[in-house]
């Protein structure tokens, strides 16, 4: 065998499996939190790489155990910048009081977007109670798929001796197929305006919908009134009846089956 043969082969070796693996692609554009540090300002919330209660990371590593890749897009969503991208999570857009200058989803965001599901992509949806979202431009998104984010508050939590209050009821169990006990404190609801739209779970009174999903296109939605898997319910602070590990386990096996290789 010779030297160029075997150069070439190291080289194909190294770059097919990312050529050919899944993307998760997480949002940093309408969500670009920052606070001040010791250290200067820092960006902060929903980050695949902060370990603290804040960020994604116990969930990222659900998704590379599974054999994708993380990636994020801190610019506007356009068919060309999520062309490699297999799912597209975006979660908590910002308020002006968390953002000096939040970049709001404005329409032709919505658009890019849509056809970018339409044709096969996986967008998960992750809103927050009305007080910590920019709920009318997120809706701007959400109504492509006929789903609206409402401004209320199902699941309020008063403090960690009402847990119980923040309890999820399944009303379809296609993506959480073990039926593990969840728990999401303080989110908004969700309108299903389409007929294709279905109810993954409600609010712990039953009069909810606060997590769906849509067919739209060759593409699939999950849509749901909370941040909901960063590390501090993952599970950093619940009490062990609580199963949203093994939720975010699910969730992230059942996005992977959606997305078209």
């Amino acid at each position: 065998m010779n030297r160029f043969f075997v150069c070439a082969l190291i080289i194909l070796l190294k770059i097919t499996p990312a050529a050919h693996a899944q993307i998760v692609t997480l949002d940093y554009y309408f969500n670009h939190e920052t606070h001040k540090t010791k250290d200067g300002i820092k960006r902060f919330h929903y980050l695949w790489d902060d370990e603290q209660n804040t960020g994604f990371s116990k969930w990222g590593a659900m998704f590379k155990a599974n054999g994708l890749i993380l990636d994020t897009l801190d610019k506007a969503p356009t068919l060309a910048n999520l062309r490699n991208s297999s799912v597209y999570i975006i979660v908590d857009p910002d308020t002006k009081k968390e953002t000096a200058n939040p970049n709001y989803i404005k329409a032709n965001d919505a658009e890019q977007i849509a056809l970018w599901v339409k044709a096969g992509g996986v967008l998960v949806l992750m809103a927050n109670d009305s007080a910590n979202v920019e709920l009318p431009h997120f809706n701007t998104l959400a109504a492509k798929f006929g789903l609206h984010f409402n401004n209320d508050l199902p699941n309020h939590v008063i403090d960690d001796d009402h847990f119980k209050d923040g309890e999820a009821m399944y009303v379809d169990n296609a993506i959480f197929k073990s039926n593990p006990k969840i728990f999401l404190k303080d989110v908004c609801s969700i309108s299903l305006n389409d007929p294709a739209a279905k109810a993954v779970f409600k609010s712990a009174d039953g009069a909810s919908v606060i997590a769906a999903t849509v067919k739209y296109g060759k593409g699939v939605v999950f849509a749901v009134g909370d941040p909901w898997l960063y590390n501090e319910y993952v599970n950093g602070r619940l009490t062990a009846i609580y199963q949203n590990d093994i939720a975010a386990k699910e969730l992230t096996l059942w996005l992977k089956k959606q997305t078209k290789k």
